[in-house]
């Protein structure tokens, strides 16, 4: 028997720690979903190891070990991928970073895959078998999402998860945001799966919540139309991402309503329009988020507001206006970043030519610490503010005024917010030094 192990590793921040029964997210597809591409024919055992969930262990019966890799991780995963190859395991590795730098992976992994794995993945384990397999897998050009087996979600450890009902619909998006590592490192395709195998998902989970971690759900306009429309029979509650263009969109947002539509996640990144200008985001109209917010609330739709610190139009008052407009505006659950340059996009070769990068570890790209000289501040400054504006945020007197009076999902809105307020109040504890620590994996 083949015995496969997938690893999820994660930085210091969003690693599991024990302090808590569930972790913070919803659970990835990414594992389950390549367990599930193993190929039938192959008598194999498959196990995964998710880090935001439950600790990697160090011995782990498989001969093969898959680890998924953002820039974040990087170093953490190739910790690990060092380790286990030293212990004589085959190490194979995707993800958004190896697909944007797959020559820098390939110094810690057997096999690197680029792109979308749905097709090549299966190959792959064609090819070990076989004992004649490659080095580098790219995308098939005819690449398409469309009959796909459903993830194994059994193989998660359900109860570290606020929830395992994850179901993807649409792959991709069309905005060109200059900071988005998405386009740099899969393309600027979009991906439909037909609307009736995203039903029939959903009917077999038997559930009535159901979180759509697609990257943007109204990137084609009449498939969510007519997603949402079939969903509508099911009656289910879902949470899902869009751009703030949902709230020109009156027809999208009754659908929306009518399909069970209980929390959505935008983007808002900035409160001042020359910030969306610079990161090429237009989409987003400033002027609009109080009204966008106000015709949520009124369809029963609270929202997860990113906001992401940085831009160079932005000085050192952009932290306490940002406070301000969102109690204003009311957002249920207001999220910070700062803007990080991830490698290959357009952000990060306009600020290499102005020689502006100043980090170069790529634990510290966790879009919570700056890798940059910005320039109408510090980095300091920057990282200081995004700190102050976590925790004004997420005081207990600011959390009373943005959910006031709770007319729509308290049920979801308070715990999620009491979660983040715990995430605040230890945000300036990872220090350099705590990000980059992979001491835990040993050096063979």
């Amino acid at each position: 028997m083949l015995k496969i192990a997938l690893l999820a590793p994660a930085g210091a921040m969003h690693r599991f720690s024990g302090s808590f029964g569930k972790s913070l997210h919803y659970a990835p597809l990414t594992l389950t979903t390549l367990a599930a591409l193993v190929p039938e024919d192959v008598d194999a055992e498959v196990t995964i190891y998710d880090e935001t969930a439950e600790k990697i262990p160090l011995e782990i019966d498989a001969e093969l070990i898959g680890i998924t890799c953002i820039t974040g991780t990087a170093p953490r995963c190739y910790a690990y991928a060092d380790y286990f190859r030293k212990k004589g395991k085959t190490v194979f590795m995707g993800g958004v970073h190896p697909s944007m730098l797959p020559d820098e992976a390939a110094q810690h992994a057997d096999v690197v895959f680029t792109g979308f794995s749905e097709q090549t993945f299966p190959q792959f384990i064609h090819d070990y078998v076989k004992g004649d397999f490659k080095k580098l897998y790219r995308q098939n050009p005819d690449f398409t999402i469309e009959g796909r087996p459903f993830p194994r979600r059994e193989l998660l450890n359900a109860k570290r998860y606020i929830t395992t009902k994850t179901v993807e619909a649409i792959r991709g998006c069309y905005h060109t945001c200059s900071f988005c590592a998405y386009p740099a490192a899969f393309g600027k395709v979009v991906y439909k799966r037909p609307v009736k195998e995203v039903v029939a998902e959903i009917e077999a989970l038997n559930t009535r919540h159901v979180v759509f971690p697609d990257v943007n759900l109204i990137t084609d306009r009449q498939y969510a139309l007519e997603l949402f429309n079939a969903l509508i029979p099911l009656k289910i509650m879902w949470l899902g991402l869009v751009t703030s263009s949902v709230g020109i969109d009156d027809e999208l947002i009754t659908v929306f309503r009518k399909s069970g539509c209980r929390g959505l996640l935008i983007g808002f990144e900035s409160i001042t329009q020359e910030s969306q200008q610079y990161i090429h985001k237009g989409v987003n109209q400033v002027d609009n988020y109080v009204t966008l917010m106000k015709k949520l609330h009124d369809n029963g739709i609270l929202v997860q507001g990113c906001f992401a610190f940085g831009g160079d139009e932005e000085d050192e008052s952009v932290f306490d206006r940002t406070v301000e407009m969102i109690i204003k505006a009311k957002i249920d659950l207001p999220r910070y970043s700062i803007l990080t340059p991830f490698p290959q996009t357009q952000y990060y070769m306009e600020l290499e030519k102005e020689g502006r990068i100043i980090e170069r570890n790529w634990a510290m790209y966790d879009v919570q610490h700056c890798v940059f000289t910005p320039k109408r501040m510090t980095k300091e400054q920057l990282e200081e503010g995004t700190d102050r504006a976590w925790r004004a945020t997420y005081s207990n007197q600011n959390i009373l005024k943005r959910l006031a009076p709770f007319r729509h999902s308290p049920w979801l809105s308070i715990p999620l917010n009491l979660g983040y307020k715990g995430y605040a109040d230890k945000w300036h504890k990872f220090t350099k030094e705590v990000m980059c620590d992979n001491s835990d994996i040993p050096v063979l």
